[in-house]
């Protein structure tokens, strides 16, 4: 969400929360997201977490036209559809197999790395004939994915043999303001 607002150049007002330190119980937090998740944006009486849906409400929002997010219903299911992908496939299997080794001091399980390199090889093959996850501009899909494989790649996963990921992802970097400081 944080790409999506720089690709609108929202002025947000930002608030580290510390999840190793366990910020995201805080009482005054929890009055604000039960769920005790991140992201969460309040804007005026609205409440509301889960990046991918911080970031539709960006664009519904503040942006200008539908580029980032196509309101024609096939281009947007497009987008939808790797939206989804990332949270229930990509980022899902990244969770299983890295937050019980960061949060639980466990040792990482063989069986969820397949599960994970296997979502990577389908975005991977996904990415065969388009220049984007959804197509051939960037939309909010593409900075969900975006934020999701760098964070996949800084956890010391290569993603090397990947070649259509390490294209994408360089187009990415390349035209994505605050991509630098953002993922």
């Amino acid at each position: 969400s944080l790409l999506t607002a720089r690709q609108l150049d929202l002025d947000i007002n930002l608030k580290h929360v510390d999840l190793l330190k366990s910020e995201q119980f805080l009482p005054a937090f929890l009055a604000i997201n039960p769920e005790h998740t991140v992201p969460t944006i309040v804007d005026g009486d609205l409440a509301l977490w889960e990046s991918r849906a911080v970031s539709g409400y960006f664009v519904n929002k503040y942006c200008k036209g539908d580029w980032l997010y196509p309101e024609e219903a096939k281009p947007r299911a497009r987008v939808d559809r790797m939206l989804m992908f990332d949270m229930g496939t990509l980022y899902i299997r990244f969770t299983k197999y890295v937050l019980p080794v960061v949060f639980k001091g466990s040792k990482p399980d063989p069986e969820a790395k397949k599960s994970l390199l296997e979502a990577l090889m389908w975005f991977d093959t996904f990415l065969e004939n388009s220049t984007y996850s959804a197509g051939s501009t960037i939309t909010i899909a593409d900075h969900s994915l975006a934020a999701s494989v760098e964070t996949i790649k800084q956890s010391k996963i290569s993603i090397a043999r990947y070649r259509n990921i390490k294209a994408w992802l360089q187009l990415c970097q390349d035209n994505m303001p605050g991509y630098e400081e953002n993922v």
